[in-house]
């Protein structure tokens, strides 16, 4: 059933500015529309809407960074009729307003998270620890590691950090004890190969997404697949280095 759901994902991010139903989603995977929901949110983890709607978000931050297009014409260029919702629904999925966001990309900002991070002192009892460690063929990485109320790298974390990761040892982290409830561990990483062409170097890397049951796992990033939900949270220097990627592959491309 994966290539069902593939087929239903790869038409989201083909027609996500479409007025997509559940339906439509499911004419694509070939499947009912009962049996395509429960397969899709076995498979990635949300239902096809929830998708649908992070993969919009994700795409407005990217004409947010990438464009000089007015704020009205990024929410209808992402298939928004309401300039209202759509601002509503990226300040809550990604934690600050179209706006703000854009500004802090040209700005050159980092992480926004503005939350306690992991640092190279005793980890204090009760804190969430663990490892990082970058797959074969990665040379070094920016890890962004992070406790979510949901399964989507989303709004504001409970708790967050970033790390400088290389390919020659594991690295460990803490972030602070969390409340009782229900906490996904999600980390996002921008990472160079071993590769000497420059359009091959720069990776997004994921990794955890499971949810907190006590003692950690380490994280084992990856690269990220095609069911992968993508990251919301507002990372500017993230998007930057990824479309900074995007514009020296074109380039070099020719394209």
């Amino acid at each position: 059933m994966n290539s069902a759901v593939e087929r239903a994902v790869n038409c989201i991010w083909a027609r996500y500015s479409d007025s997509l139903s559940l339906a439509d989603l499911a004419q694509s995977a070939l499947l009912s529309r009962f049996h395509f929901a429960r397969i899709f949110k076995g498979q990635t983890g949300v239902a096809p809407g929830q998708f649908l709607a992070a993969v919009r978000i994700y795409q407005a931050k990217r004409l947010l960074v990438m464009s000089s297009m007015s704020v009205a014409a990024v929410s209808s260029a992402v298939g928004y009729g309401s300039l209202g919702s759509f601002t509503s629904h990226f300040t809550d999925s990604v934690g600050m307003s179209p706006s703000r966001f854009r500004r802090a990309a040209q700005a050159g900002e980092g992480s926004v998270c503005g939350l306690p991070s992991s640092s190279e002192h005793a980890v204090p009892e009760g804190a969430v620890a663990g490892t990082v460690r970058l797959p074969e063929g990665y040379a070094r990485a920016r890890v962004y590691v992070g406790i979510f109320d949901s399964r989507i790298v989303q709004r504001r974390p409970q708790a967050a950090t970033s790390l400088d990761v290389t390919s020659q040892r594991t690295h460990s982290y803490w972030l602070p004890p969390v409340p009782e409830g229900k906490w996904y561990l999600h980390a996002v990483a921008v990472a160079d190969t071993d590769e000497p062409e420059p359009w091959t170097q720069r990776h997004l890397l994921v990794g955890g997404g499971g949810q907190i049951q006590g003692a950690l796992d380490a994280i084992s990033l990856r690269p990220r697949s095609l069911t992968d939900l993508p990251p919301l949270l507002a990372m500017p220097d993230l998007e930057a280095d990824l479309e900074g990627l995007n514009h020296a592959l074109a380039e070099a491309k020719g394209w």
